[in-house]
């Protein structure tokens, strides 16, 4: 009889999990309300979307923004929003509803090195004077 108590706790908890990290409206909607994560670099930040070419993806992916986004660095402290700009490597905390992708959480990263990426040229003149 414990056994089956304890089961039944443990599946009803499983349950009430999977109900809180997605809703299904209508028949082929899911909204999500658990933030999933992005990565890629900004390609454009507009006053009603943030535009994100993803590391693994070849189309840019829209996502809008409100007052409530936080943007933030690696160690979680807040950036102020006017830095935001092509180029930029990001990680985006977004939810998905029928209305898109809604940003609530940008990370922003450091921009990555690649080894041998840098190409640095270097100039030397000679001189040569002949003596007779």
């Amino acid at each position: 009889m414990k056994k089956l108590i304890r089961n039944s706790i443990g599946a009803l908890l499983v349950t009430g999990t999977l109900l809180t990290a997605t809703t299904v409206v209508g028949q082929n909607t899911v909204v999500t309300t658990t933030p999933i994560t992005s990565m890629g670099t900004i390609s454009e930040f507009s006053p009603n979307a943030i535009v994100i070419k993803t590391e693994n993806g070849t189309v840019p992916v829209s996502y809008s923004y409100s007052k409530t986004t936080t943007y933030v660095d690696e160690a979680g402290n807040p950036v102020s929003v006017t830095i935001m700009k092509s180029g930029l490597p990001v990680t985006v905390y977004y939810t998905k509803s029928a209305d898109g992708y809604a940003a609530s959480k940008v990370i922003v990263r450091k921009a990555v090195v690649v080894p041998g990426g840098v190409v640095e040229e270097k100039k030397t003149t000679t001189t040569t004077t002949e003596t007779k």
